[in-house]
C-alpha cells in the first residue's frame, strides 16, 4: 500500500481502515483530504476490500480547519485581498483545490463507515457526512459552525446535510451553528448507531464487516444506484459555497467571528 504522512491505512479481511493521524484535533487541509481520497481510490482498486472505515486518533474526529494556523491566516489575507479587488478567481486558490479533492471522496465506489468518536466540526462534519454511515457516541459533537465564524457552509454540506436530516433540520444546524450531541445526531438521522465512546471504532468495523459479507459486485451496483449523481451535486454545491465563502472572508465580520471563536466568546458582529 501507498505510504501516507497524515493517515494510517490497514486491511482487516475485506474491510479497509483509514485512520486520521493528526491528534488531538485532526484539523484538515488540502494534503489530508487528498490523502483520504487517494486511500479510498486505492481501496476501489483492491478487489479484496468491499467496505471501509474512516476513523481518527486523538480527541476529535475532525475539528475542521485550523483558523489560528499562521500559514492559513496568510492564505486568508491573500484571498480576502483578492476578493476586495473584485477578482474571485484569484481568491479561490487553496479552498478550490481542497473541494476538488473532497469531490473525489464522494466519487469513491465502495461503502464507507465513519467512526465519529469526538467532535466533527465544520469541514470535519462535511467529511463525516461524506461516508455512507456514521457510528458515534454521546460525547461526540456535530456542528456546522460556519455562520458563527461569519461565513458560508462548505464541503458540500448545503447538499449533503439536507439529504441526510431533512431541509429544516439542516437549516436549524446551519442557522444556529449549535453543537449536536451524538445522541441527538442519532435521533435526527445524522448518525446511525450510538454506542459508548470506547466502542465506536469496534462498532464501525463490525458494521463494515457486515456490509463486506455481501456480494462485492452487488454492493458496487447498488451503491452506484443509491448515490447516483451525488458527487456531481456536491461539485455544484462546492462551486457555489466557494464563491460565497470567498466573498464573506473579505468582511470584518469574518475576522471577528474567527477571533471570537478562538477566544471562546460571543462575537460582536456588525453586518459588514
Amino acid at each position: 500500500m501507498t505510504k501516507y504522512t497524515d493517515i494510517g491505512v490497514e486491511k482487516h479481511g475485506h474491510v479497509g481502515l483509514i485512520e486520521i493521524q493528526r491528534p488531538p484535533l485532526n484539523f484538515f487541509d488540502i494534503s489530508l483530504i487528498n490523502q483520504i481520497a487517494d486511500a479510498l481510490e486505492e481501496f476501489d482498486k483492491d478487489i479484496e476490500i468491499r467496505a471501509s472505515v474512516l476513523a481518527a486518533q486523538g480527541k476529535a474526529f475532525c475539528a475542521g480547519a485550523n483558523f489560528s494556523d499562521p500559514k492559513r491566516q496568510e492564505q486568508e489575507a491573500a484571498e480576502a485581498a483578492a476578493a476586495k479587488k473584485g477578482d474571485p478567481a484569484d481568491s479561490l486558490g487553496s479552498i478550490n483545490s481542497l473541494y476538488l479533492h473532497a469531490v473525489r471522496i464522494f466519487r469513491a465506489k465502495k461503502p464507507v463507515v465513519a467512526a465519529v468518536h469526538g467532535a466533527a466540526i465544520g469541514g470535519g462534519l462535511g467529511l463525516a457526512v461524506s461516508a455512507d454511515f456514521r457510528v458515534t457516541c454521546p460525547e461526540a459533537r456535530f456542528a456546522a459552525n460556519f455562520t458563527k465564524l461569519g461565513f458560508h457552509p462548505g464541503f458540500g454540506l448545503t447538499t449533503t446535510l439536507p439529504e441526510l436530516v431533512g431541509k429544516n433540520n439542516a437549516e436549524l444546524i446551519f442557522y444556529t451553528s449549535r453543537r449536536v450531541t451524538g445522541e441527538e445526531a442519532t435521533k435526527m438521522g445524522l448518525a446511525n448507531i450510538c454506542v459508548p465512546q470506547d466502542q465506536v471504532r469496534a462498532e464501525a468495523m463490525k458494521l463494515a464487516a457486515e456490509i463486506a459479507e455481501c456480494s462485492p459486485l452487488g454492493l458496487l451496483s447498488t451503491r452506484a444506484t443509491m448515490r447516483a449523481g451525488l458527487a456531481d451535486r456536491v461539485l455544484a454545491a462546492t462551486n457555489h459555497e466557494l464563491a460565497e465563502q470567498s466573498r464573506l472572508r473579505a468582511t470584518e465580520d469574518f475576522k471577528e467571528g474567527v477571533k471570537a471563536t478562538a477566544e471562546r466568546r460571543v462575537a460582536n458582529f456588525k453586518g459588514r
